[in-house]
């Protein structure tokens, strides 16, 4: 069973096992160590507080169906990504000069932008003017931003039949390294460490709503 990270009326089953599951041979025992080193990570209130500051912008993004028809992708998986990545802070650049909340290096962002901007959707918050003409700069703005994150993870989990390690991969390392055209996830540390990461993050959202859901 592969970790399939569309939104569907149920959520996912454990996702880490999941991906071990899915995982192939290669590099299996090293990656294996990042998803347990997050298994069971917990999220302080004040890092909660921070993604929640996003939480209309995540489900209103999360609510298109960018690529696939009826399949979104899922508002928990794309809040943990962005505390993987930069801890939700909307003015992270990292040494690689990936911008934002997302962590989007400028040339991808804006690569995306201009295919959403020739689309027919017009969003509320970001106009397909705007989109065609998309700086480095505008990656800042968490609008524009969550947006791609959105839109740049439903176009993977297309292209990858929704595999969180392969997924993950694209994100990090890029979408046509070799490794992916093997059906493999790229063999760098820093994707690991990224995979396991937003594994645990995504697992304890998930828990954390089922149990706000018993109490009701």
């Amino acid at each position: 069973m592969s970790a399939h990270l569309w939104k569907t009326t149920l959520l996912p089953l454990c996702l880490c096992l999941c991906l071990l599951v899915c995982l192939p041979d290669h590099g299996q025992c090293e990656l294996n160590t990042h998803v347990n080193k997050y298994r069971d990570i917990t999220l302080s209130p004040e890092r909660l507080h921070k993604i929640d500051r996003y939480q209309g912008l995540i489900d209103y993004y999360a609510s298109f169906s960018f690529v696939e028809p009826r399949h979104k992708v899922s508002p928990d998986f794309i809040k943990a990504l962005i505390l993987a990545e930069s801890d939700a802070n909307p003015e992270a650049v990292s040494p690689k000069n990936a911008i934002g909340l997302g962590q989007i290096i400028a040339s991808t962002g804006i690569e995306a932008a201009r295919e959403l901007s020739r689309g027919t959707v017009d969003f509320h918050t970001v106009s397909r003017k705007r989109l065609g003409a998309l700086s480095a700069d505008d990656l800042f703005d968490p609008a524009v931003n969550i947006l791609l994150t959105c839109y740049l993870i439903a176009k993977y989990n297309q292209k990858f039949n929704g595999k969180l390690a392969l997924v993950l991969s694209a994100w990090n390392a890029g979408e046509n390294i070799k490794e992916l055209k093997r059906g493999q996830y790229a063999p760098y540390q820093e994707t690991h460490e990224l995979i396991g990461k937003v594994n645990g993050y995504y697992r304890c959202l998930l828990q954390q709503k089922k149990q706000q859901r018993a109490f009701r």
